[in-house]
């Protein structure tokens, strides 16, 4: 038998045993936390059993059980409405404009809470042809399905699969709207930020993705960082966000790995083997409070 035949055989047998030791630890019983199990997962992309990707994924998977809708939400501030008065060109330069496809309707310009139904845009498309029927808006609506926040996130994908529906009104306890939330926005949590065609190529340094979270660009300059975030950390030695991350972790990190930083919580989303490119940061309530009094001082 040659030496290569050796090696490979030996290398085989070496995932066998690791595989068979990861499968008796879960059986066993000897996984006593997550942590632990977290650990295991990453013992096993070292040991080649699973690739990075995978491992970010089963990892996105168990963290978007420990989430709540109200974490992951679009604000009720950045959705797109129309009103049920609005006219045929009307919703198509809104939905030209904004490149979504579906739309929360209101039955009342000023009362956002009054939800009509959900507009999607290809139903739209009927319209266009020259023997279309008179536009009616009443009959194209679909029901608008309604969720509290405290709602679980992995339910909800739950719910999104079974029942066969991608958006979601989140209202509050006092049945107010406070936002909405998509497949899309679930599955992100999972695989990371998903970029469609319609996506603009140029992109804010800082994007509000939903109530707690924000996409940075890692070239964001601290002092803009700052400003947004009502924080006050030091651009003497660095000029970006990015660089101060890789100054804390002390070495360049990779997709997926995360650091706390006074209170807010950096999350690598994007990096290739010389520098970061895209982060995500977490806000925590009482931060999101101090910002809000900054942003309501400073108009």
């Amino acid at each position: 038998m040659s030496d290569g035949q050796q090696n490979s055989i030996q290398s085989e047998n070496t995932k066998k045993s690791f595989f068979q030791s990861l499968f008796g630890r879960f059986f066993q019983g000897e996984l006593k936390n997550r942590e632990e199990l977290v650990e295991v997962i990453r013992d096993s992309e070292q040991n080649d059993l699973i690739d990075q990707n995978t491992r970010e994924m089963i990892e996105g998977v168990m963290e978007i059980a420990e989430l709540r809708v109200r974490d992951i939400m679009i604000p009720r501030s950045q959705i797109i409405f129309i009103k049920d008065e609005q006219d045929l060109n009307a919703c198509l330069n809104t939905i030209i404009e904004s490149a979504h496809s579906r739309f929360p309707v209101i039955a009342d310009a000023d009362d956002r809470d009054n939800i009509a139904g959900i507009l999607h845009a290809k139903d739209l498309l009927k319209f266009l042809r020259e023997d279309a029927e008179e536009f009616d808006m009443a009959k194209l609506l679909r029901p608008a399905v309604i969720v509290p926040e405290s709602k679980r996130v992995d339910r909800m994908l739950k719910d999104f699969r079974s029942e066969r529906f991608h958006m979601a009104i989140v209202v509050d306890e006092f049945g107010a709207v406070s936002g909405l939330v998509t497949i899309e926005d679930i599955l992100e949590q999972i695989v990371g930020d998903i970029e469609d065609e319609f996506d603009e190529e140029e992109i804010a340094d800082i994007r509000q993705l939903s109530r707690h979270t924000y996409a940075v660009r890692a070239l964001t300059d601290i002092d803009d960082f700052n400003e947004k975030f009502n924080t006050a950390f030091d651009d003497e030695e660095v000029d970006t966000i990015g660089g101060l991350v890789m100054q804390a972790f002390g070495y360049l990190p990779k997709r997926g790995e995360e650091i706390l930083l006074g209170n807010l919580q950096f999350k690598v989303t994007s990096a290739d083997s010389r520098r970061l490119i895209q982060l995500r940061v977490t806000v925590p309530d009482e931060h999101l409070l101090d910002m809000t009094m900054v942003e309501e001082k400073s108009e």
